[in-house]
């Protein structure tokens, strides 16, 4: 029995080298590819509606990225990674994973930002360039029924679950380009040039029944004034225009939310063909 070491002494051995086993063994090619993958979800996260709007704290950002990211690494554990020869070729590999998360979360601002022009051509139409509201999202002076259109067409894109879509096309990105490439598909500039057509085709489709209606109300009130030339126009046609403007809104509303959900997943496709796209060459 006084061969046999005493178990107190080799368990406090053991804590004493617990420490400096873990930083041995911690592998610097999990760290670097987590890294990546960070940087991707980042880009995402901090662009994206529901997921990156200012009126999220950028703790809270951070903190749902970080959480992503490790719900997503399990997945990506044995993807070979690049590693870098200099601190520049790391920060360019960085730079390629948030841009594609600035990809996909623009697209989704751009699909948003075609309802908030759609509402500011009603309220322009309307006589309502007025009624102007402060938007803490872009510190500026955003029409009300800009601002309106928005918030409503962002309770669809939840309601629709918009937000797992995009989750969803994250997650397809990883296949399609794993982490640490040093290519970029060719099409994402022609991408993002059509989605910005496409948000604007989108505003003026919702905005279609306000406008005809005020155009067909200043023809008839122009058919008016030649024959009374007497009546004031410009106080009768500012109430009429409102007047339509408020009237059709319940209509406006939903042809919107039709149009909008119509258009969610035509874009979603749209960025993830292009993710598959070829490639080109970043860097070195």
């Amino acid at each position: 029995m006084g061969d046999n070491p005493r178990p107190d002494t080799d368990c406090l051995e053991w804590k004493d080298q617990l420490p400096m086993d873990w930083l041995v063994q911690l592998d610097t090619d999990r760290f670097l590819l987590f890294t990546l993958v960070f940087a991707r979800i980042s880009g995402l996260t901090m662009t994206a509606p529901i997921f990156g709007t200012r009126e999220v704290p950028l703790q809270v950002r951070g903190l749902f990225a970080f959480a992503l990211a490790l719900l997503i690494m399990p997945t990506q554990w044995n993807v070979a990674t690049i590693q870098p020869a200099s601190m520049p070729n790391y920060v360019v590999l960085l730079a390629a994973e948030l841009l594609i998360g600035l990809f996909l979360g623009l697209g989704i601002v751009f699909l948003l930002s075609g309802a908030q022009l759609a509402g500011g051509l009603i309220g322009r139409l309307g006589g309502l360039t007025l009624a102007d509201v402060f938007d803490p999202a872009s510190n500026e002076q955003v029409p009300l029924m800009g601002r309106l259109m928005c918030l409503f067409t962002l309770v669809i894109f939840v309601a629709i679950g918009g937000h797992r879509m995009v989750i969803r096309v994250l997650l397809d990105t990883f296949e399609s380009l794993p982490p640490g490439c040093m290519a970029l598909p060719v099409s994402i500039a022609h991408t993002l040039r059509e989605l910005l057509t496409q948000s604007f085709v989108l505003g003026l489709r919702i905005s279609a029944p306000v406008i005809m209606a005020v155009l067909l109300a200043t023809l008839v009130l122009g058919l008016i004034g030649r024959t009374l030339p007497q009546l004031n126009l410009l106080a009768v046609g500012f109430g009429l225009n409102s007047m339509l403007s408020f009237g059709l809104l319940a209509m406006v509303l939903g042809i919107g939310a039709m149009v909008f959900q119509a258009q969610v997943e035509p874009t979603l496709e749209l960025m993830t063909d292009a993710l598959h796209a070829p490639f080109g060459s970043i860097g070195p």
